[in-house]
């Protein structure tokens, strides 16, 4: 069975991109942030830290304690941790999918990603979009041509339906960053290393 994307991770890799955190942090993070996609809280931020760090792109940087509190690790984000965030990030971006929580996953944390690169990701979704709709237009017209009742297309009907709406809106988010009406992070450098000045970036 194909795997969906690793949200939680991805928002781990994120949250971290702003700065080194240790878990208890990130849980509150994500709660205050209102990333409502993440699901399974506690289990799933512990699990996911768990394979990120296996995978070296996130490395412990200390341990602490307070009182009679547990032991708190801080993590760090990794290069190699920076630039798969760019990679999930772009992804989610470029491919739209089944699972409408992905989409959202991006859209909530597409500050991670320079103007630029979130730009290229849209316009590379708004095409394969334009080509579902293309699609499904023809296979409707064909369906109809052959004589199939209207009752029986209204479910391509709907899908036609949802890949338009859809279209409509990621062009409008495309005019919008040509116009300069949407603000960005200011960490635009193709690395994404989160210098902003001492702002954390839009996650």
């Amino acid at each position: 069975m194909a795997r969906g994307p690793d949200l939680v991770g991805l928002t781990v890799l994120a949250l971290l991109s702003v700065r080194p955190s240790h878990p208890y942090e990130l849980h509150r993070m994500i709660l205050d942030t209102h990333k409502d996609y993440v699901t399974g809280l506690p289990r799933s931020l512990y699990h996911a830290i768990d394979r990120l760090a296996g995978e070296e792109l996130i490395v412990p940087v200390e341990t602490s304690r307070q009182g009679r509190r547990p032991e708190r690790t801080v993590y760090r984000l990794t290069d190699e941790g920076r630039a798969e965030l760019t990679t999930r990030l772009r992804r989610l971006l470029e491919e739209p999918g089944p699972d409408t929580r992905a989409l959202t996953a991006a859209l909530s944390l597409i500050g991670g990603l320079p103007v630029r690169e979130a730009e290229r990701a849209l316009l590379t979704r708004a095409a394969v979009l334009e080509s579902a709709v293309f699609a499904c237009d023809a296979h409707l017209k064909n369906l109809r041509d052959n004589g199939l009742p209207p009752l029986l297309t209204l479910e391509l009907e709907c899908e036609r339906a949802l890949r338009g709406a859809e279209l409509d809106w990621v062009r409008g988010v495309l005019d919008r960053l040509a116009s300069g009406e949407l603000a960005w992070p200011d960490h635009t450098d193709p690395d994404i290393s989160g210098d902003t000045d001492g702002q954390d970036p839009a996650v």
